[in-house]
């Protein structure tokens, strides 16, 4: 299929980058793969190879420069399902990979990121809004994108490496929308439920930033992962759209449901089970969302709304979310939350 062999991961042990690795080991069993793990201890090593055994673990966080510049100046691919707001690691990452590319001038490496789809949001605070602007993958330029809005910090400078003539790189942007289902990975439950979870439980009621009447595409993280594995296999046979080309939204055109609408399924399935002492969804007082400030107002208080064409391109589907829709779903999240 292709001379990329060696790859370098972050996040593997993640939510979506576990669920990823098991698809990996199903599929691309070939690759050699290098995780950056932090703590490392025999146990969370073997449940990195029960995963995918053609793997090995280099210790370190995202804040450690050197060993990301290491790993990345000599690996073919590089994949990044960790943070998708941390600039430092992406710097590091893009300056190993740009000694990588002076170096292997025949073979560029290729990074694949996973972002999300708050570079889209349209910052209403969660009020009601008459029309919400439907952005596409095709044509999508981040600069036009509102500055304000999370990830793009990151996802300029991919862009622009993937953009040089002078060294370049082989680059591809992710874009998950709502993510949900319960994972077969090392870790389970996706993280906005786990911190809508977490202050459901410490306010006694489930709620929303402002009153909720913003919504974003869902995606079963199955498909999610199918996505990306689609996008990698794309490009490792030369046919994936790449650098300014090379941002793909990863979404189901399925019904959105409101933030009020999927908060109030929590917050009665949690009322029910005796764990807060209010049904429904509220807007959540102040002392519950200034922490995160305008990150938390613009990811969780907006409207994002895409279509995934170029996904659609390469005959994607996303088969389990409506097979199991989001608001099914959140009974068995949130059991593998408490329980996990």
């Amino acid at each position: 299929m292709s001379a990329y062999k060696n790859v370098f991961f972050l996040g593997a042990t993640g939510y979506l980058g576990s669920e990823f690795l098991l698809l990996l080991n199903r599929e691309l069993p070939e690759l050699h793969i290098v995780v950056l793990m932090r703590n490392v201890t025999p146990e969370r090593e073997a449940q990195l190879r029960a995963l995918y055994p053609n793997s090995s673990v280099v210790e370190g966080t995202l804040d450690d420069d050197v060993v990301i510049r290491e790993q990345a100046a000599k690996a073919d691919i590089v994949i990044n399902c960790a943070s998708s707001d941390h600039p430092p690691s992406v710097l590091s990452t893009l300056a190993g990979l740009e000694i990588n590319a002076r170096d292997n001038p025949e073979k560029p490496p290729l990074y694949l990121h996973v972002s999300g789809c708050g570079i889209v949001s349209d910052n209403v605070r969660g009020e009601p809004v008459e029309s919400v602007k439907v952005w596409s993958d095709i044509g999508l330029d981040l600069k036009e994108c509102d500055r304000r809005n999370m990830h793009l910090d990151c996802d300029i400078p991919i862009v622009e490496a993937g953009s040089r003539k002078e060294n370049p790189l082989r680059t591809i942007i992710y874009y998950p929308g709502q993510i949900y289902g319960v994972g077969e990975g090392i870790q389970r439950t996706t993280l906005w439920l786990r911190v809508f979870l977490d202050m459901a439980k410490k306010l006694g009621f489930a709620g929303t930033w402002g009153p909720g009447a913003n919504a974003v595409n869902n995606i079963h993280v199955r498909d999610c992962a199918n996505g990306l594995l689609l996008v990698l296999k794309a490009a490792l046979d030369g046919k994936a759209d790449e650098g300014p080309d090379g941002l793909y939204f990863s979404a189901s055109m399925e019904p959105m449901k409101t933030y009020y609408e999927w908060t109030e399924v929590m917050g009665n399935y949690l009322f029910a089970k005796g764990i807060v002492n209010q049904a429904g969804s509220r807007p959540l007082p102040s002392e519950a969302v200034d922490p995160l400030g305008e990150y938390g107002w613009s990811l969780l208080g907006g409207n994002l709304f895409v279509k995934p064409e170029r996904l659609a391109k390469l005959g994607w589907e996303p088969i389990e979310t409506k097979k199991v829709p989001l608001l099914e779903s959140l009974p068995s999240m949130i059991d593998a939350a408490l329980h996990g």
